[in-house]
């Protein structure tokens, strides 16, 4: 009985313990804007992107970008483009880049830089998590960007 236990709680442990080849923030390559390799080390769930994309604490997406597709959000953003067929348009690695750092792809864009934690300034630390060694936290970790990701993939005309 013991034995049983202690082998479920083994198992418990091992699904709730992060994944070793994460990427941190300050660690993604971008090559022309692009992140060839999943951040999360994880493939990524388009059902919990949308939760990301449509949720205020997290990305948000949909403060800015209009999607034909989530036609039940309420007050859109058109500030940016309209995210439908952007699967068509980019390749998923850069998509990655995008979302992680849109300004490795559009010089001067607004979009907020969703993964990093170094050389920008935030509203404060009150609205950003903390890192365990003490740094700032990205504003989405690695596998809410996977999943955000394998969303617009989703996403074509």
């Amino acid at each position: 009985m013991n034995r049983q236990l202690w082998l479920a709680s083994a198992v418990a442990l091992a699904a709730a313990t992060p994944a070793v080849c994460e990427t941190a923030p300050k660690d993604v390559t971008y090559a022309e804007g692009a992140v060839e390799a999943s951040l999360s080390g994880a493939p990524g769930n388009p059902e919990e992107g949308v939760k990301v994309m449509t949720t205020n604490a997290l990305g948000n997406c949909v403060a800015c970008h209009q999607i034909a597709a989530l036609p039940d959000v309420q007050f859109p953003g058109d500030i940016a483009p309209p995210l439908d067929g952007v699967a068509d348009r980019y390749s998923e690695p850069q998509l990655r880049g995008i979302v992680a750092n849109a300004k490795m792809t559009f010089e001067g864009s607004f979009m907020p830089a969703f993964y990093k934690t170094e050389g920008f300034i935030r509203p404060g630390n009150g609205y950003t998590g903390k890192a365990a060694e003490g740094d700032l936290a990205p504003v989405l970790t690695a596998q809410q960007i996977e999943d955000v990701v394998a969303y617009l993939l989703t996403l074509k005309e």
